[in-house]
């Protein structure tokens, strides 16, 4: 029962939806080896989402693919090695990185919040904006190559998960399971290169 509805939903997704997953399943690997090209699959990730999702009137996690497009050129930008200097190494957050994460996170959240309530005809505005507002604060993170960017952006993976599924993208949100799992690993791959620079 279980493997024929998982079985229907595969043959009922779009060729579109095959193409981000597959793009977005590059994304997060290349992500997880620390190499630059990550963001230029990214890039062709997030353009197919941005649609897909305002399709299915998950207007912030649309928009929250568009804020993934412009950082994975700035990504593009801050990690490439450019003449007589080193690229940005991985750290760990200070107190006043930790504090910017935090204002991304709640006042996105919050403004995200109002305007699809206020603005859009979403069932899940509280959900969808709390998911956004997390990867907002989580990639923010990731193109500074702070570790812990790992830690956010899987909280906003255990909100879209449910989100996606719900919305009727199965093969999305099997992709969002993906990434979480990747990104435990990405984890600890991080920190521990960050023990070795040390």
């Amino acid at each position: 029962m279980v493997y024929q509805h998982i079985l229907t939903q595969l043959q009922a997704t779009t060729l579109l939806e095959w193409l981000a997953f597959l793009f977005g399943v590059a994304q997060v690997v290349l992500a997880l080896k620390n190499k630059i090209i990550n963001f230029y699959a990214g890039i062709i990730s997030v353009a197919m989402y941005t649609y897909l999702f305002y399709d299915v009137q998950l207007y912030a996690e649309s928009l929250l693919n568009m804020y993934y497009f412009i950082v994975s050129v700035v990504g593009i930008l801050l990690w490439q090695k450019r003449k007589n200097e080193t690229a940005l190494p991985i750290s760990s957050c200070t107190k006043k990185e930790w504090a910017i994460a935090g204002s991304i996170l709640s006042i996105s959240g919050l403004f995200l919040y109002f305007i699809l309530k206020k603005y859009t005809q979403s069932t899940v505005p509280f959900a969808d904006a709390l998911t956004t507002a997390w990867a907002w604060a989580g990639t923010w993170l990731m193109i500074k190559r702070k570790l812990e960017n790992w830690i956010l952006l899987n909280i906003s993976n255990a909100i879209a998960i449910p989100l996606q599924f719900i919305k009727g993208l199965e093969l999305t949100s099997l992709l969002t399971c993906i990434y979480f799992v990747i990104a435990i690993f990405g984890f600890i791959a991080w920190r521990k290169q960050m023990k070795d620079i040390v």
